[in-house]
């Protein structure tokens, strides 16, 4: 899936299980990026609440060129952050910002509109 423009898409609307992507449509997680983005599957690479987000999560967001990634922990904080995907984050030289869903999709919208080349893995429920 992809937006218009290079701008990573705001994230329109959040509710429990529910995210609404300009451009992109509704869905419950998404993995967001400059230029487009799709909803975030974590049987892709195996994620559970823990050890949580994983390596091969976020490397995608790389390949379309982030440079700041925003990380939700779920609404409840369930979500969990692998120790190993900051370590590989921080070596890519990223600048990294974990937080609850609602405070990372504001400071990811903030981003987004300000031209930074952000991308988003966003949990919309626990």
């Amino acid at each position: 899936m992809t937006a218009t423009g290079s701008r990573s898409p705001r994230v329109t609307g959040l509710a429990w299980g529910r995210m609404e992507i300009e451009g992109l449509g509704t869905g419950k997680d998404f993995k967001l990026w400059p230029g487009g983005g799709r909803e975030w599957d974590w049987r892709e690479t195996g994620t559970h609440h823990v050890p949580g987000i994983q390596p091969a999560d976020v490397r995608e967001l790389l390949e379309r060129g982030c440079r700041v990634v925003a990380l939700s922990r779920g609404r409840l904080l369930v979500l969990q952050t692998s120790p190993e995907t900051m370590e590989y984050l921080k070596n890519e030289g990223l600048a990294v910002h974990v937080a609850e869903t609602g405070k990372a999709v504001e400071l990811y919208n903030r981003l987004a509109e300000s031209g930074e080349a952000v991308g988003g893995l966003f949990h919309s429920t626990c």
